[in-house]
């Protein structure tokens, strides 16, 4: 059934026998697909029915579904006819793994970063009413997402403005938000809703508040008579009590239910929170078994019967939690804390060691950071692992409340750089820039395993706040432990030339080291610095190295702008040294998702690109020195 659906109308002509068998053929399309694709598994399998229902009772793109977070739209992404192309899903120019407005007019947003989905939604609602635009709004958030303060701030403006074009939908996979018990409970949450129920309650009121002399009184007493009893049958939800109709919990798995409420809620008149309960990975036997994340997300070419990677190899991300791990017994003050993404950040087995010293905060990035200020100024050492593309949620936090109080925090951001198929929103390549312009933040950047380990050592005995950057990508092993901290802003010079001078950091020490051997066969004379301090820089930069080469090319996976590139421009214009330097860098835009090779290939970030750029630039600086002088 699913390749004979080319847009939502399609679902609404279905039987609900045959809404039963498209929910269980597209579960196994997911598995099949994403199996050998990678991507969010188990929170699509979780969303077949509610995402079926949605598009039988709304009518999208007329009435606009927002997702939060995306990586639970990949349903949606079936239904509203991109099936055939699913093969290439988080592929080079194939589909991307969130909603993507090039990709079809149903997405309304590129959402990725959680707890969005609210304001996204309610700024649509309100643009709708003032322009007179007919249609619902809808925002499907859950996974976590509700966690975020974000998502706070949205609901209490909601609650005050009180749209009428509405819908919040809450996908409950496993969190208990407002337990409710009992069948007449369940009764009285459709009841909640009913148009009828709210026409009588007005008409009840307005009787009472006509009869004479206690008309007022009668009316307060009834409203309290009627409170009580839903106390008494169902408590409250936050919902309730911020002035928003609820329902629920209903069962996410449930289309007749599910379309039930929703058509209810699509006739009333007023903001409602449709409460659907449902269950991660549903269908998957590897998800259920699943204690940790009920696999959340699958790598590319993994088993579809276990769900598990066919081949397992080390990452950075492993190596660092060991590294912690090791570093947390030798010093009890040492804590991690993670932004729900502890699984993720290589944390696990630190909270399994250190229950009571690892912290899950949810998906609050900015309660993370000053959390940890908060910790570290009663004089413990924590240590907040978020990815790169994350971190930036908290630049406030790391401004204000950490680095101008100068505390020792370390910021580890995993997946910074070019992070490959999860495409725009999810590459650390910004990190650089917004970190290396922060007062008494000190910034570095892994080029191998040892080297994170080091750079770890020297962060957990620091006075004050440092930031660790490094890549998603394999490691050959862990190095022993404990290692030796690196002094802080000291470069590591690798090897001595010239001709010309590679400064590079991260990644891209090893891209350098290949293109000075390549440019070596040419006859070009290259040296190669790790240059592993973003900030502060080693003063060598000045007195060392622009001295004795007469080109200096920077490398770096992070944007040009504000980046290491720029960093050293700017330690050697006072010096009259900055014509000397050429930049390697991502450019001033927002990557598409591949493969991190090809990306990095594609904008000179490889060793053929670099060795071109030296090569460039000495004849350049030829040309230069060759030219005869402008005449005065």
């Amino acid at each position: 059934m699913l390749e004979s659906l080319t847009s939502p109308a399609d679902l609404r002509r279905l039987k609900p026998p045959e809404l039963e068998s498209l929910a269980a053929e597209i579960r196994s399309f997911l598995i099949e697909k994403v199996s050998r694709t990678g991507g969010h598994l188990s929170p699509n399998l979780g969303v077949v029915e509610l995402t079926i229902a949605l598009h039988r009772v709304f009518h999208s793109p007329a009435d606009a579904i927002v997702w939060d977070t995306g990586h639970q739209a990949y349903v949606h992404k079936l239904l509203t006819g991109r099936a055939p192309a699913f093969d290439t899903l988080r592929q080079p120019g194939g589909l991307s793994g969130y909603p993507s407005r090039a990709e079809s007019p149903h997405d309304v947003i590129e959402n990725s970063h959680a707890s969005t989905s609210l304001s996204y939604a309610l700024g649509l609602a309100q643009a709708r009413l003032r322009s007179g635009t007919p249609g619902h709004v809808v925002a499907v958030i859950g996974d976590g997402a509700l966690t975020g303060g974000m998502a706070w701030e949205a609901l209490n403006q909601i609650a005050h403005l009180q749209p009428p074009n509405l819908v919040l939908v809450l996908n409950d996979n496993g969190r208990s938000y407002a337990p409710t018990v009992g069948g007449l409970a369940r009764h009285l949450a459709q009841l909640q809703i009913d148009p009828r129920y709210e026409r009588l309650k007005g008409e009840v009121s307005h009787a009472l508040k006509q009869l004479p002399a206690v008309g007022s009184r009668a009316d307060q007493a009834a409203f309290r008579l009627k409170e009580s009893m839903k106390q008494l049958l169902q408590p409250n939800t936050v919902f309730d009590s911020l002035g928003l109709k609820y329902a629920g919990p209903v069962d996410g798995h449930d289309i007749r239910a599910l379309e039930d409420l929703l058509r209810r809620a699509k006739r009333l008149r007023a903001p409602t929170v449709l409460h659907a309960v449902t269950e991660k990975g549903r269908g998957y036997g590897p998800a259920a078994e699943d204690e940790i994340d009920r696999l959340h997300a699958v790598s590319a070419q993994s088993d579809p019967l276990t769900g598990r990677p066919r081949s397992t190899e080390l990452t950075y991300t492993d190596v660092f939690g060991e590294a912690l791990l090791a570093a947390a017994a030798r010093d009890p003050k040492v804590v991690a804390i993670t932004a729900a993404m502890g699984s993720s950040t290589g944390l696990l087995p630190f909270a399994l060691e250190f229950p009571e010293r690892f912290f899950d905060v949810g998906i609050c990035e900015q309660h993370a950071v000053t959390f940890a200020a908060g910790l570290a100024l009663a004089g413990m050492r924590p240590v907040v692992c978020i990815y790169s593309t994350f971190l930036q949620r908290a630049f406030d936090q790391i401004i204000t409340d950490v680095a101008m109080h100068k505390l020792p925090v370390v910021f580890i951001l995993d997946r910074a750089g070019v992070t490959g198929p999860d495409g725009s929103s999810h590459h650390g390549i910004f990190d650089l820039s917004y970190l290396r312009l922060i007062p008494n933040l000190k910034v570095a950047a892994a080029s191998d395993a040892t080297e994170l380990c080091a750079l770890l050592a020297t962060a957990l005995a620091a006075d004050g706040p440092i930031a660790i950057r490094y890549p998603r990508g394999t490691v050959p092993a862990t190095p022993d432990l404990p290692v030796e901290p690196i002094p802080v802003g000291r470069w590591e010079e690798l090897r001595r030339g010239s001709d010309a001078c590679l400064l590079a950091t991260g990644r891209m020490v090893e891209v350098a080291i290949v293109a000075a051997d390549q440019l070596a066969a040419e006859g070009i004379s290259c040296g190669v610095v790790n240059s592993r301090w973003l900030k502060p820089m080693d003063p060598r930069l000045i007195s060392e190295w622009a001295q004795r080469y007469p080109l200096l090319i920077t490398a770096e996976d992070n944007l040009g702008t504000g980046g290491f590139g720029a960093g050293v421009l700017e330690a050697l214009a006072p010096h009259g040294l900055a014509g000397k330097v050429r930049v390697a860098a991502l450019p001033d835009g927002f990557l598409a998702h591949g493969k991190q090779a090809a990306i990095l290939s594609q904008h000179g970030l490889d060793p053929d690109g670099l060795a071109k750029r030296v090569k460039a630039a000495r004849q350049s600086a030829t040309a230069a020195e060759a030219a005869p002088p402008a005449a005065t």
